[in-house]
């Protein structure tokens, strides 16, 4: 039996700061991710939960998973699992900082919504088997992130770090 991908998105919010934000990306995260299925597998069901927080719960994250007691702007934690009955599941949670967020767009006079988009697609990646621990991985994942904003007309926002 052939399944097609299904993709479900549920979105919370930890963090006064966020409500206000979550109808816009919203859209923009279902924008994305038609945009991107090509990166997604057939044959799964992926179960996505976008969690809008703040610094301190990153830190707590980073902390117990990373080992960085550190802020973040995003983090992407993904599971698989193959069940003969369900068949093959990905489930990701991807946390985002609106500290860290705001503070990055301040910085580099960046709009917030582009730079989520940003931060989502790289966290889409990540759920489809992009990662960045060496340099190798870092540059292939980043072609793809450039590659993407651009058909969305975003710029590249590793100029910024450069």
């Amino acid at each position: 039996m052939l399944m097609k991908k299904k993709i479900r998105v549920e979105f919370f919010s930890q963090s006064k700061k966020w409500p206000r934000r979550i109808p816009k990306i919203r859209k923009i995260t279902f924008f994305t991710i038609q945009h991107m299925k090509k990166y997604f597998k057939n044959n799964y069901l992926y179960n996505l939960n976008l969690i809008f927080s703040e610094k301190t719960k990153m830190r707590q994250l980073n902390k117990k998973y990373k080992n960085k007691y550190v802020d973040t702007d995003v983090l992407t934690f993904v599971s698989k699992i193959a069940n003969k009955n369900l068949g093959k599941l990905i489930y990701c949670d991807i946390f985002f900082s609106i500290d860290t967020i705001e503070k990055y767009v301040n910085k580099n006079h960046v709009k917030i919504y582009d730079h989520f988009t940003h931060l989502l697609i790289h966290s889409l990646l990540h759920l489809n088997d992009y990662d960045h621990k060496n340099l190798v991985q870092f540059n292939k994942m980043k072609k793809q992130e450039i590659k993407i904003l651009k058909k969305f007309e975003l710029k590249n926002p590793y100029e910024i770090y450069e």
